[in-house]
């Protein structure tokens, strides 16, 4: 197998803009089976960043972004660069303003990582998603290689190439690419359900607690008068 892949099938443009148009990520990881949702620690570099695109994924040595600039070489539109570094993040220069604007001017959605990056209010005013554990400005270099387009983990969870990531200012999601459409169908329904609950209660004053009540009774407390 090779080293760096470019051909794979990836979640269909359709798809990735109805997956654009829901609400949140928690809908999206609350339809799955197993858990889609990266660790809490990889956050937006800035307050309310949000994309949707499919992955490209990179296996890069901590601290080494030679074949971070590989990827960007290779992106294609709608593609989120996601990459694993084994966690370091001594080095946002893995990661920088310049890099972020080459990865828009190909097409590129977004980036996640769970290294760190650097430049953040470049990436703000280019409006350039960003998604890291981490935030630093020491030096990378430039002299390692690694894999493109294999399977990776990244904040806990598996990514292969061409799945659908979904990142809002909550959490960054991963659907895997058979799973995709099934799971957008039960995503809309679910967010119609809880605006249908939504309205409900404003009009009502239904509480939450309410909803569950059977099974707080089953829990046998004892409650004061």
């Amino acid at each position: 197998m090779f080293d760096i892949i470019k051909n794979y099938e990836k979640v269909s443009q359709e798809l990735v803009e109805k997956f654009s148009k829901l609400e949140e990520s928690a809908s999206i990881n609350e339809c799955m089976q197993v858990n889609g949702a990266m660790n809490h620690d990889i956050r937006p570099v800035w307050p309310g960043s949000r994309m949707c695109g499919t992955a490209l994924t990179v296996c890069a040595r901590a601290g080494d972004n030679l074949m971070l600039h590989k990827a960007i070489s290779m992106a294609k539109p709608g593609d989120v660069i996601v990459i694993t570094c084994d966690g370091f993040q001594e080095s946002g220069g893995m990661w920088g303003g310049i890099m972020s604007n080459a990865a828009q001017t190909m097409g590129a959605a977004g980036m996640v990582t769970d290294g760190s990056v650097r430049d953040t209010m470049m990436m703000k005013e280019i409006n350039f998603p960003v998604f890291s554990r981490g935030i630093g400005v020491k030096r990378s270099t430039k002299a390692l290689g690694g894999t493109i387009n294999h399977p990776i983990v990244v904040g806990g969870v598996l990514v292969h190439p061409g799945d659908l990531v979904f990142a809002d200012n909550d959490s960054v999601v991963v659907v895997p690419r058979e799973q995709a459409e099934e799971i957008y169908e039960l995503a809309v329904a679910r967010e119609q359900h809880e605006d249908n609950t939504l309205v409900k209660a404003k009009l009502d004053g239904t509480v939450t607690f309410q909803t569950f009540e059977k099974e707080f009774r089953a829990l046998n407390l004892s409650e004061e008068c």
